[in-house]
């Protein structure tokens, strides 16, 4: 078993610590928190070992699970290092570009290992979905939560968007070739909504919406590639494939046929592949676990998690841009 610390023990610190305390693949040694007051606490109420000093920590364990506000990232991420520890770090990577290549140059210098909490990648529907896109033509994604103050201190790019930017990127292998967008501020410093058009060089256009201003919560993608049509519903965990073949010369009573104008016949059929319930968190850290024991591929790598900060960076940077010269004009 792999020892184990976390840094960081807010709300998704602590459902890390419940699943890593509970993970065959790991033994949790205990956890650090900026506040030592919380962290008191957490170690009162739940019984994992709370470290005073956050090196301590590092050192005594074999993993260190970064569970820290985006901020504080890096900072983190460079104690693991200097100890030669590989780590888990949750979304968004780092604050910054140069951050999170600095990042990738050391783990590659010292042969560290290191995974990115982009945790949609685990998530039943798009397990159950992944093998049906083959070469999307139009992505479709929606976005939408109710508000919560809790990561408000960041664009909602940065907060909710980037999960759908990078399950994007993991299925659409091309460089892209524009990206427009735009954001409103509602209630934060930052934008609260956005929607974002990227294309890319092989001629696939995706349209991003994310809203922490929402009435109800939603999270769902459409996949629109040649003859299928592939829904995913990362709230509900449920997916569809709608796919179109050639008709049959003689189709059953049943069949849904469509024909065109040049007399050509499609049977469109409808699959909804089999969904097995998972923990996606639980998962996501047993996969680094594997990686790490079993030299097997990281899932999330740093590189991933570099390019989809990318991506949302300039998303962000594009609607800042044209809010400024509307300004300009108004002002003008």
């Amino acid at each position: 078993m792999l020892k184990v610390g976390v840094i960081g023990a807010g709300h998704l610190g602590k459902i890390h610590l419940k699943l890593l305390n509970q993970s065959d693949k790991y033994q949790l040694v205990g956890f650090y928190d900026t506040s030592a007051t919380n962290g008191q606490q957490v170690e009162q109420e739940f019984g994992y070992r709370y470290y005073a000093n956050m090196m301590d920590l590092i050192r005594a364990v074999d993993v260190v699970d970064i569970v820290t506000p985006t901020l504080s990232h890096y900072e983190v991420a460079l104690k693991a290092i200097e100890e030669r520890k590989h780590f888990f770090i949750e979304k968004p990577i780092t604050n910054t570009l140069e951050e999170a290549n600095y990042l990738i140059d050391l783990c590659n210098k010292h042969q560290l290992k290191a995974q990115v909490g982009h945790v949609e990648r685990f998530n039943p529907a798009f397990l159950a979905a992944r093998e049906f896109i083959t070469e999307p033509l139009f992505i479709e994604s929606h976005r939408l939560a109710e508000f919560n103050p809790r990561g408000t201190d960041v664009p909602v790019v940065l907060d909710l968007m980037i999960h759908d930017l990078d399950i994007i990127l993991s299925i659409v292998n091309s460089p892209i070739a524009d990206i427009k967008s735009s954001g409103v501020a509602v209630i934060s410093d930052t934008p609260d909504i956005s929607n974002a058009r990227i294309e890319f060089e092989n001629g696939c256009v995706v349209n991003v919406s994310t809203s922490r201003m929402s009435m109800k919560n939603m999270r769902k993608m459409r996949v629109f590639q040649r003859n299928a049509y592939i829904s995913i519903d990362f709230l509900e965990k449920k997916t569809e494939i709608i796919k179109m073949q050639d008709a049959p010369e003689t189709p059953n009573d049943f069949a849904m046929i469509l024909e065109n104008d040049k007399g050509e016949k499609k049977e469109i059929l409808f699959e909804h592949p089999s969904i097995h319930l998972n923990n996606a968190i639980l998962d996501e850290l047993e996969s680094f676990a594997d990686a790490i024991t079993q030299n097997s591929p990281i899932k999330v790598s740093l590189e991933d998690g570099r390019n989809a900060l990318k991506l949302a960076l300039e998303i962000i940077q594009y609607f800042e841009n044209n809010q400024k010269q509307i300004i300009n004009k108004q002002t003008k």
